[in-house]
This record gives C-alpha cells, structure tokens and sequence, in this order.
C-alpha cells in the first residue's frame, strides 16, 4: 500500500510539474507581445527581429549593425534597445552563433526580456552603421530617425567635424515619394536607381540589393546576404496575407510573380525541397525556397483566373462573386487588412488597361 501512495505522490508531482513547464513552452512559442520584440538567429550573423511591425532583419558582425527595415515609429525606441543589446551579445561571444532554423536544428524564440539581463556586462557593442529600407510602408520604415540618429557612419564626417548617423538605403522611387509628401525625416540618406545596388563586405560578407520594376510598389529593395545565403523579401512576400499590390504607388501583379520568379533563381534548396536558402518575408515565419515556390505559384494562379475571366468579358462585381481565392482563403484570407476581394480587385484593375 505505501508503494501505491508512493506512485500516486510522484505521478501528483509530476502533472504539477507539467502544469507549471507547458504553459511556459507554449508562451515562447505564441505570439509575442506587442511591447516584446524577439529575436531568431536566422545563420551565421544574421538575425530576425520580430514584433516591432514589420520584420526586422540585422546583420551584426565586427563592423557594426546592419538593419534591414526598422519597423513602426510607436516601436523605434525598443528595436534600437534590442539591436544593442543584441550587438553587445555577438560582441561578447567567444564562439560563432549557429543557425536555429534547419531541418536538423531548432531553437525556442528568445525576447527581450531574457536577453537584455544577460547582456548587461560585456563591453559596449558595435554601432548601427547602416539602414535599409525594403519599402515605404510605415511598419518598415517608422524607426528611421530615430534609429539612423542613434547609428555612426565611418568614413565621413559633418562640416561641424560630427560624426552622422547612421546611413539609410532605399530607391529613389520610394526617397521621391516620402519627400512629396513631407516625411523628410524618413527619407534615405543614400538613394539608388535601377534594379541593383551592392554594398561593400558588411560584416565579412557582400550585400547585394535588388529592385524589381513594379511589384509590392515601384520603389520595392529586397536584400540578399551572399554569404550566409539569406534573402530578405519585405513584402513582396507575406506568410500572414496575399501580397499587396499597391496600385497607387506603382505596384502590379505581373511585377509581384517576377519578383517572386527572381527569388526562385536566387534560392538554392536542400534536401527534399527543405532548408537551403532562407528567405525572410514583410510579416510572418521565415520561408525557404519551397515556400517561396507555393506562394508563388498562388499568385501566378490568381493572376490567371482573374485574366481569363477579364478576356470574357466579366465584370469586377461578377469576379469577385466567382470566389476565386476560396481555396487560399484558409491560409492567406484571414487578414482582415488586406481581404480576398481587395486582392482580387488589384489584379484586375493590374491587368485592365487605364483609359
């Protein structure tokens, strides 16, 4: 009979014991408070920054920080805490970081909240030396100032001797747009023109910025990190909705389905489809090349649909009423800011010439 109480005592434990670990686990796996920012090592030097708006992608290394993107204005204070803490923490490391996304690895998500204690003593971190916008989007590029003014450039000093802030990148398109409209405190320091930038080594390895004519807007960048083999897409591709096409900031869905074509190119797969090339998107986990793949094919299919039933004649109204994302809706038609039918009114007003 003691042996029974025994077993009753430690089985008691134990699911007490459990009640007190899953909920915890599930808690680092679910979606971080909006006042949290997490951070996933993505490989090598190269980490996601989640919770601040958009995705914020930072390469961090000997010459500094590099962000790609630097989310919504409201979060601007906590993405440049977290980017410092992080530099301090690579900075502090004495061996390379490993990647946490693969198909033999995994990591819990780490936040803000477990890694700022931990990076209290080390010596001071790398500067943010750089930015790069993906887009015009406020959740992309709302931390800029006060980002960019927090950062140091190297190389270059103000007529006063100062030193600047930090630099930011963009299309000329995008810096053109946000400087009609008033916003110069977000525009680009640095603008470039035609569909490819490259940056010198950042952190021992070539960046690489590519624009695609009219796709997400016409002043879209997507970044690639040649060396750790990491393409971040911004929201050309969006694991939480269908893409945006911006109409009136020049977006099409004939340029959306070659940017995403020239993602396919760049991408090399690993086993079974799996792993390979990383490809961060605007919103939402991280994708490979099959992900990459899927979504595509999604818009290329819509795209289609929509331009048959366009050569017979059909109307908006009678197009929308076919339904034809029902067996996407599941997935990618839950977003209540960008519904199926405004995604199918974008392409057919893509494909119908203006008059």
């Amino acid at each position: 009979m003691s042996r029974s109480r025994t077993l009753l005592a430690l089985a008691i434990a134990f699911l007490a014991c459990v009640s007190w670990v899953v909920p915890a686990d599930l808690g680092a796996q679910g979606k971080p408070p909006s006042s949290d920012i997490r951070i996933l090592p993505i490989r090598g030097n190269i980490f996601l920054l989640a919770g601040a708006g958009a995705n914020i992608v930072a390469s961090v290394g000997k010459d500094g920080v590099l962000l790609v993107d630097t989310g919504s204005a409201l979060m601007a204070d906590k993405v440049l805490e977290t980017a410092r803490a992080l530099s301090r923490m690579v900075t502090a490391s004495p061996t390379p970081l490993k990647s946490c996304v693969g198909v033999s690895q995994g990591c819990q998500w780490w936040n803000s909240s477990e890694l700022l204690p931990t990076t209290a003593g080390p010596r001071a971190p790398r500067p943010i030396i750089g930015i790069i916008n993906t887009s015009d989007d406020p959740d992309h590029i709302g931390g800029n100032a006060v980002i960019s003014a927090a950062g140091r450039a190297y190389g270059v000093r103000n007529i006063d001797n100062t030193v600047p802030g930090a630099y930011v990148i963009a299309h000329e398109n995008m810096t053109l747009r946000l400087s009609k409209a008033g916003q110069t405190s977000l525009v680009a320091s640095e603008t470039y023109f035609g569909n490819e930038k490259k940056l010198n080594f950042v952190n021992g390895e070539g960046v690489v910025i590519t624009h695609p004519e009219s796709a997400h807007t016409n002043g879209d960048s997507m970044v690639y990190f040649r060396g750790s083999d990491v393409v971040v897409a911004g929201d050309l591709l969006d694991m939480t909705k269908y893409p945006v096409i911006d109409l009136e900031r020049g977006g099409s869905i004939q340029g959306t389905v070659d940017a995403l074509n020239w993602i396919l190119d760049v991408t090399v797969v690993e086993h079974m489809m799996e792993g390979g090339t990383l490809v961060v998107p605007g919103h939402g986990r991280m994708t490979d090349a099959a992900d990459v793949a899927y979504y595509r094919d999604m818009v290329t299919i819509m795209r289609d649909r929509v331009r048959e039933m366009t050569s017979r004649g059909m109307t908006l109204q009678q197009i929308k009423a076919a339904r034809l994302t029902r067996d996407y809706d599941g997935r990618f038609g839950k977003n209540p800011s960008w519904t199926p039918d405004m995604f199918v009114e974008a392409i057919y007003k893509s494909l119908t010439p203006k008059t």
